[in-house]
Parts: C-alpha cells; structure tokens; sequence
C-alpha cells in the first residue's frame, strides 16, 4: 500500500530544497536552522501594538502569570508521567513525535496536509505575538520569516537583543511569554469552535458506527491474538458496541481471566483478558486510543458529496488545536533557548544577582527536562525508524 504521507513529505522537502539551492543568497544558516528573513508583517506589529497599549499590558501580565503556572504544572506532570512510564508496566509515553503517517494513541489520523498548515498556524501566530509585544515596550523588529529546524518547519521574528536586555524583568518576560501564551489562547478558541459548533452539528448528521482502535499494547490480550490496529470493534460478546458509552456499559463487569469476542471489521477474534497493570482487579484488554466511527444519517444521506470536506475541516481544526496548544506548553518548559528557558533565565538572574549562577542553574533545568523528553520519546523511535524505512523502501521500489 501506497504511503501517500510520506510521498507528499518527500515532494515537499525537495521542492524546499529547490528553492533553498535557488535563492540561496537570501537564507541564513544557522547550524542546523535554516532562516528565510524578511519584513513580513513587521508593520502590521506596529499597528496593533500603538493604539492597545494598555489592553496588550495587561493581556501581558496574564501571559506572564499563566507562564510559570504553565511551566510549573508541565514540569510536574512530565516527571510523574515519566515516574510511571519507568515503574508501570503498560503506561503509555505522554509525549510523540507529531509528524504525518505516526499514529499517537486517542488522536486522529496525522496527514501531511494537516500537519503543514497546523505549523504554520501554530508557529506564526507565536512568532507574531512576540513581535506584538516587542514592539509594546519599543523593542525593534530586525526581521521575519520563516525557518526550518532540520525538516520541522517554523517561524520567527527578531528583535533587537541588546535592547531587549535592557528592559525591564516585567517587559522582558512578557515578551517571552506572548507566543506560549498566544498558542493557549488559540487553543481555547478553537475547543470553543469544536465543542459548541463543530460537535453539535456532527452529532446531528452523523450516527455512531463503531469504535476504532489505533494502537494496541504488545504482550497483552488484543495483541496476542493476532488483531493489528487500525481495526474498528462492532460487538463484544455479539452485544453491539458502536459508541464508547455502550463499550463501557457492556466491558464494565468483566474481570480478568474472562474470555470475550469481539467482532470487528476484520473479523471476530476470541481472547482471555488479564489483570489492568495499574489494578489488578480490573480486566484489560490492552488497547490504546479510541475513535468513533461515524456514518450519515439517513435523513442527511444528500450531504454524502461534502463530507469529505466538512470533515477535511474539521480534522484540521482539531490538529491545529492540538499542534498550537502543544506548541504552547513545550515552549513553556525551563529548557535552553525555548521561551520557558528565556523566562526562568530572566528571573533566576533577578532572584540570584550573579549572571554565571543563573546559567548553571538554567542548565541544569536544562538537562533534566531533556532527559523527561528523551525517556518519554524512546519508545517512539522504532516506530519513526520503521516508518520512515517503510518510506525509503517504497521510493527504492518507484526506481
């Protein structure tokens, strides 16, 4: 089967490549960090930033509050997360790689289309609000553009560092804290726009169809019985299932050792369950990451030529409220150069009066939040390697 995901990230790349190599002049390569810069929108910063300026200082204060609760939260959650995937068997990663084609369990499907624009939504909308707030306090904006962090895409504003600087604590950490800040807000937005818009009107035209699984966990029941995700459950036990509701209602009572069916739209497969790894007590069937399938009503079965595209809509909000409220958070992290790092620098600086003992500490913050992250994104590594090798041999196959 044709990895269309991969196909199309490839064509990407190479016509960026052919871009880069053509105009080469014009992008500045910073290790790894490819810049394009130019003076995109840095006057539309300066329009929004003088007649609000009042309204953008205190949205800055909140920014700046909302940041370290943020970071202080993130922090806690990684380590008990990363605590429990070490100790508990069966605990899934908190972290994974968002590229297209890599199924993260409870999320849809990831396509290359999806995943580009969210970027560029996510990351622009950060960059700018930087900007906003830079021009705020009379910082000046050199350039913008955008970039690419080896293949990630991205986006950036400059300011005037030595300026920046000299600012003050305040200023300086609302700066920092407009794109994270900007991201959340966004993702508020958009889980309106979904939870009051987009979810009603799905529920009214389309009907529950079945449960799609999207990962199982190795060694355990689904597993073992020879089942690979992608698969979709109608029945447990020749009792329909077609809604999570109905999954809970008939699984609820089942206890470990109990054999069950399940009848999917790949067959129906037989198989003991065991005790859940986090309580023994309850049966486990070793699946992570439901989504329900759905179908047109009946009644609506005149819409069926749009709703690739409502849901084509649909699926791009959901990942760019994902992508932008995990842009969000990740830059809210005490680590190096990310804004997070920029903030806990700016005020261990205040806090301990000595340049050199600010660095050690934000290094080693630093260096434990890598360690989270790389136990965290471990287990995804064979998964990435095995897809991107699928991919090498299917273009190896085309020549």
């Amino acid at each position: 089967m044709v990895n269309w995901d991969f196909v199309t990230l490839v064509i990407f790349f190479v016509i960026l490549l052919a871009i880069y190599f053509r105009y080469k002049d014009k992008f500045v390569t910073q290790g790894i960090i490819v810049m394009y810069k130019t003076k995109w929108g840095l006057g539309l910063m300066d329009r929004l930033a003088k007649p609000y300026p009042r309204l953008l200082t205190f949205i800055s204060s909140i920014g700046v509050f909302i940041g370290f609760l943020g970071m202080g939260y993130l922090l806690y959650f990684l380590i008990v997360a990363t605590w429990q995937l070490i100790f508990i068997a069966g605990t899934e990663p908190v972290l994974a790689p968002v590229l297209p084609g890599v199924q993260i369990a409870g999320a849809p499907h990831l396509s290359f289309w999806h995943w580009i624009i969210a970027i560029f939504i996510a990351a622009g909308i950060h960059e700018f609000s930087h900007g906003v707030i830079a021009r705020l306090h009379k910082v000046p904006i050199h350039s913008s553009g955008f970039a690419f962090f080896g293949p990630l895409p991205a986006a950036f504003v400059e300011p005037d560092e030595k300026i920046l600087s000299k600012k003050s604590l305040f200023q300086q950490m609302a700066v920092f804290a407009a794109g994270p800040f900007s991201n959340i807000l966004l993702g508020l937005f958009l889980f309106l726009v979904l939870f009051f818009l987009i979810a009603p009107l799905s529920n009214e035209i389309y009907q529950e169809s079945g449960l799609v699984v999207t990962q199982t966990l190795e060694g355990y029941p689904v597993n073992l019985s020879g089942l690979e995700a992608p698969f979709t459950i109608y029945t447990v036990n020749g009792i329909d299932t077609l809604d999570d509701a109905s999954f809970v209602n008939v699984t609820q009572d089942l206890q470990p050792g109990d054999t069950v069916t399940l009848g999917t739209d790949k067959g129906d497969y037989t198989l003991t369950l065991v005790g859940n790894p986090e309580n023994s007590s309850k049966a486990f069937f070793g699946v992570s990451g439901f989504q329900q399938d759905t179908s047109l009503k009946e009644e609506y079965s005149y819409l069926h030529s749009f709703t690739g595209i409502f849901d084509w809509i649909k699926l791009l909000l959901v990942w760019v409220f994902l992508i932008s409220v995990g842009v969000g958070l990740f830059n809210l992290l005490p680590l190096g150069p990310v804004d997070g790092g920029r903030m806990f620098y700016a005020l261990m600086l205040v806090i301990t009066k000595k340049e050199s003992l600010a660095k050690n500490i934000l290094l080693v913050s630093s260096l434990f939040c890598l360690a989270l992250i790389l136990i965290n994104m471990l287990p995804w590594l064979e998964k990435l390697f095995s897809w991107i090798w699928s991919g090498l041999l299917l273009l190896i196959g085309l020549f």
